[in-house]
Formats: C-alpha cells, structure tokens, sequence
C-alpha cells in the first residue's frame, strides 16, 4: 500500500513536469511563429534563439524522463533490499482489527549495539513465508567457526512409525527380533550390539586442539586446488602445500593433544593465516566446494570401514576364548593323563534324592568354579550339597582334572560328558549344542535397546532321562554369582508347576510371534530366563514335558535356537519366582546401582561383556573375580587374570 502511493505520487509528479515542458514547447513556437508574422526580429538574431530553446525542450524532456525512472528504481530497491517504513493507516486497521503480534524467539533479529542489523530487519520484514509442513521439517544452518563455511543441520523430528518384528541373524550365531520402523535399517543390524554398545557409552572428545588441527586441514585442502590454477600464486601454493603436509605428518603421529609436539600452536596460527589468505584469493566456490564435500564423504567412508572392522572385532573378541583360559584348559587336559585321577565321583551318593542337586551346562572351567564356589560359600550347610557338570567332550578331561584337584568345602561336583549319554530320540550328538544366549533388539522413537534372553536348549529336555532318581533340581547358568543362601528354593510350593523362574515382562510373547507359528498362546505373557531356575522333575514326567517339546520340534516351531519350543512347552507349567532373586543385565547395562547389586541373591551376567572376558564391565567384575584362588598353580601357570 505504501509503496503503491508512492508510485501515484511520482507518476502525478512526473505529469506535471511533461505538462510544464508542453507549455514552455508552446511559448516556444509562439514566439517563433509571431517573429515570422511581425517581422519585428531579424533573420540572423532568430537561428541561435531557436537553437537554444531546442536544447532547453532536450533538457527538460531528460529530466522529466529521470523523474520517472529514479522513483521507479528507489521503489524496486526498497522492495528487494530496504526496510519499508510503517504506515499510519496500518497501525489503525491492526488497532480497529484487534489483532497482535508476538515475538518468537527463534525468529528474533540479532542486537548490535541496541540497533537491529541491517540484514535481520531485511529478513524479518520480507522474509519469505513457509507452510506448516515446511516449517516442522526446515532445516537451520550454523556456521562452522573453525571453517567459515555453512554447514546445514537437520532440526526435524521423524514421523511417527508403527513397530513391527523382524528377524533377523545376529553375529553370534544366534537369531535376532529386530523391532524397528518399517523402512528403517537400524544401527542392530548392521553392526551388531557393538554398535548399540557405542551409541550409548560414546564419550565426549577431549582432544580439541587435535580436532581444530584436522578442520583447517580439511579447509586447507579444500582450497589448495583451486588456488594451485591461479599462476600468480605460486608460491603461496607451495605455502599451502608445506602447511599441509605438516599437518598430515603431526596427525599421523598424535590421536590426542598429550602427543602433540611442542610450539604447535605457531603452526596452528600460521595455517589459519594461511587459510585466512586462501579465501581472499579470488577462486572458484564450486570448485572448493565440490573439493570439500569429496572431502566429506571419503572421510565418511572411511569412518564406516572402521566402524564395520571395530564391530567385528568386538564380535571376535565376544567369541574367541581368550589366550589366558585357552591355556588354563589345555594344561589341565594335558595333566589329566598324566596323573589319572580316579572314579571316585561315581559313588551312588551323588544321586541320592535327599541331597540338593544343582546342574550347570558348560564348557568353561573357570565360570563353572565361579558358579560353585559362590553357591558353596553362602550356604548354611555345604555338606548337602552336589553339583552336576554337564560338559562336552572336548573341555570333559579339564573339567575332571580341575574339580579332582579344586575343593569346596563338603560339597560335591560330578562331571558328566553328554556325548556319552542317550539323551534325546532320534536327536544327534551334535545337534545338542551347549546352550547360547538368544539377542533381542528394540528400535523405539527415542533410544535404541538390546536384551539377552538365556533360553533353554536341546539338552536341558533330557534331564529327566540324565538323573532318573532324582525329584527336585535346581539349574543354574555358567555367567552367575550367587550371593545368598539358595536353601529357601528347595522348600517352595511351586504349586503343581514343573519349573519356576523369573518372569521378564519387558517383552511379550506377542513380539515374538515368529517364533511361534499358528500354535495358541497368550500374546500378553510374559517371557521368562535361565539363569536360575527351580524344576520339579516328578510333575516334568509326569506332565510328560519332554514329549511336548519334541512335538513343537517336529512342527519347525525350533531352528538355531529354541525360543519358540521353549516358551511353548511351558505354557501354564510356569511358577513366578521373585524378582529380588535375579538381577540380570550385567554383562550389557552400565546403569545397574550398586544398591541393586548387593540386594540380589543372584547376579546374571548375561550379554556379551562376561566377566572373565576383557570386555567385562569393570565396575562388575569385582563381585565375580572374588569368588576366584589366583593361588591356583594352573591359573598362575596360564597368567589368568581377568
């Protein structure tokens, strides 16, 4: 509006000036005209005058066209660059309308001086106005203070996405329900839980002079080519090219600011100087620009090669038994036949029913002592109690040799190889694998999560064949630690149940449905683990408990691992044990307090991070560690010292 009467203002402006030139025009002939008819001027005094009013009409005619274009010029300018100032009427229809205006924060003109800056009060009073849509997803830039240029940040927020389970194989070997959005690949998939491991413990960087050294680097070298085809350059080309090579040689020798050489703040100074001076010189921007995005994304590359070998090697160093055990294990064999102990421990007393009967599945010496040792040394009368090590046949000759040579107060242990017994119909010898962790991943809006689900296996289904005699067992995994006396377990009324365990609600059967095939179920109950479970072996034979499974088996509900058998089998024959009896997560979850931990009976360290691996969780692996003789002969042989 204000601008459109100025523009009528002008025009009314510039009409009077051309009608102002049409009058002095007419004057003009006039006085020539009335010259001719009076005669009273002569011939030679009428040519110069009319030469001059010829060049006065030119001369106004100039004007008048400069009164209409430089009007015509203000206004465009004031459109696309000049604050439009505010006019009188507009103030009155926002007053009559009612209507306010209020300052958003995020929209605020930057204060220099209590004055708005030139360019805010531009963009603030014609800045373009985008839609909804575009604003909830618009992206802020911020500028780079190290390298100058404007680097964009995503600011929006992702639309909501329903959740769904894919499965997917994990690194372990194992199968893995990945729940994630639809069309999002997530972190769990392409890297493993090292990955997820990574996310949620990266630490802040501390090393800021190294990492300003690698910016001016990148803008270093993003300048030298362009600046490198400028002939007049020459030897500033040589000043970039000696500072970037410097650089690359002090970076190739120092990760952290520790190892950096002394005076490495002149050679900072001088290639800020350096790039200071690159970007005066007149280049081309898309050339440098195109130089720093190739920059980018070769060192994007190359982050993701790095990630992908880190990753492996976390899986490697999860799998692989390390030197240390390696070493316990082979000497222990090796001093098996050379002593030959003898069959002591298959005196009939081990299988007397009235006696507490524990079973561990493993093939690791040293976890396996753990296990006892704890259980022995809070338990009121030790005397009671026998311990049945289910192993296979390569670690059988270590297992015998180190619990022939290892007491626990008057406990016993008895080691069984199950490539010697006839355990289940028609089941190979080596289809009964020892027992595996199963992985489970969650993507949700705000944070990535894994659990470790411990599971039963092929083997723990012939436990009513392996002990015929007995009635109650109690079974215990190879990555626990118990820190209270387990005697309350066998007196508890697990109310006709075959098996009591801790229920772990944090995950449904529902969101394992593949798993489960067409058989029915109770989408809304409650997983459960190993770790410590008590099973009634009378109501397991007489509900016939391994016949169900084998029925799940034969109907594919089973592959690598026996999720979906397993949580079937037990459908209604489960007992609910409290949860202050089991703390798990301790091989995964840097939250646990230490208030937690001590008011557990048993610890569970299940996930990746075991205690006797040098990926343990420190903070954890004390409470594990103290259950260990480091006098033993054959750890100080082997150097075990996890």
């Amino acid at each position: 509006m204000e601008q459109l009467q100025c523009l009528l203002l002008m025009f009314e402006v510039s009409n009077g000036l051309v009608a102002r030139a049409e009058s002095v025009q007419l004057g003009l002939d006039t006085t020539i005209g009335y010259s001719h008819l009076g005669g009273a001027i002569s011939s030679h005094n009428t040519m110069p005058g009319k030469k001059r009013w010829s060049w006065l009409v030119i001369a106004v005619l100039g004007l008048v066209l400069l009164s209409m274009l430089v009007p015509l010029a203000f206004l465009l300018g004031l459109h696309n660059g000049f604050h439009s100032v505010a006019h009188p009427g507009d103030a009155n229809e926002q007053r009559k309308s009612g209507s306010t205006k209020k300052a958003v924060s995020s929209s605020s003109p930057v204060v220099k001086g209590g004055k708005l800056t030139r360019v805010d009060e531009v963009l603030r009073n014609h800045g373009p106005t985008l839609p909804k849509e575009l604003r909830r997803h618009s992206v802020k830039k911020t500028e780079n203070k190290t390298t100058g240029f404007a680097v964009p940040i995503q600011v929006s927020n992702p639309p909501p996405q329903k959740h769904n389970v894919v499965a997917g194989s994990s690194t372990e070997g194992t199968k893995t329900n990945q729940v994630t959005g639809e069309s999002e690949k997530t972190c769990e998939l392409k890297f493993g839980s090292y990955c997820l491991w990574r996310q949620q413990h990266r630490e802040k960087v501390k090393d800021f002079i190294v990492k300003k050294m690698k910016d001016q680097l990148y803008v270093a070298r993003a300048y030298y080519p362009s600046v490198a085809k400028i002939p007049k350059l020459d030897q500033f080309t040589q000043e970039i090219k000696q500072s970037i090579q410097e650089f690359e040689r002090i970076l190739s020798e120092s990760s952290s600011d520790i190892d950096l050489p002394p005076q490495v703040e002149k050679k900072m100074q001088k290639m800020e100087t350096t790039i200071t001076k690159a970007k005066s010189a007149v280049v081309d921007c898309n050339n440098v620009d195109k130089k720093l995005r190739q920059l980018v994304d070769l060192t994007e590359d190359e982050a993701n090669f790095h990630m992908k070998q880190s990753a492996f090697l976390y899986q490697l160093a999860v799998q692989t038994t390390p030197k240390s055990l390696h070493c316990l294990s082979m000497g222990l064999t090796v001093e098996y036949f050379k002593t030959s102990p003898d069959g002591a421990d298959l005196s009939e007393s081990l299988l007397n029913p009235d006696l507490h009967h524990y079973v561990i599945f493993s093939n690791n010496v040293l976890a396996s002592s753990v296990v006892i040792n704890s259980t022995v040394m809070h338990a009121k009368v030790s005397r009671k109690h026998v311990f049945h090590v289910l192993t296979d046949k390569q670690s059988f000759f270590s297992m015998k040799m180190w619990f022939f040579t290892t007491s626990y107060k008057d406990a016993k242990v008895h080691v069984l190889n199950i490539e010697d017994l006839d355990l289940l119909e028609g089941q190979s010898s080596s289809h009964l694998s020892m027992p595996q962790e199963l992985r489970l991943s969650f993507q949700s809006m705000s944070k990535s999560r894994t659990e470790y689900i411990s599971v039963f296996s092929h083997l723990h289904y012939s436990l009513a064949r392996i002990f015929p005699t007995l009635k109650k067992i109690i079974l215990l995994d190879d990555d626990i630690v118990v820190q209270r006396d387990l005697s309350t377990l066998w007196n508890i009324d697990m109310n006709e149940k075959v098996i009591g365990a801790v229920q772990f609600c944090k995950l449904k059967l529902g969101a394992i449905k593949n798993y489960l095939g067409k058989e029915n179920y109770d989408a809304d109950s409650c997983m459960w683990m190993s770790g410590i479970n008590v099973i009634d072996l009378v109501r397991w034979r007489k509900k016939d408990v391994t016949k169900t499974y084998q029925g799940l088996v034969q109907r594919r509900l089973t592959g690598k691992t026996t999720l979906g058998a397993t949580m079937l089998t037990f459908q209604g024959l489960l007992f609910a044990l409290d949860d202050s009896w089991v703390l798990s997560g301790l091989g995964h979850n840097y939250g646990i307090t230490n208030e937690a931990i001590n008011k557990a009976a048993v610890l569970h360290f299940n996930g990746n991070m075991k205690p006797w691996l040098e990926l343990g969780i420190p903070a954890y692996k004390i409470h594990w560690r103290k259950f260990l003789n480091h006098e033993n002969r054959f750890l100080t042989d082997c150097n075990v010292n996890p």
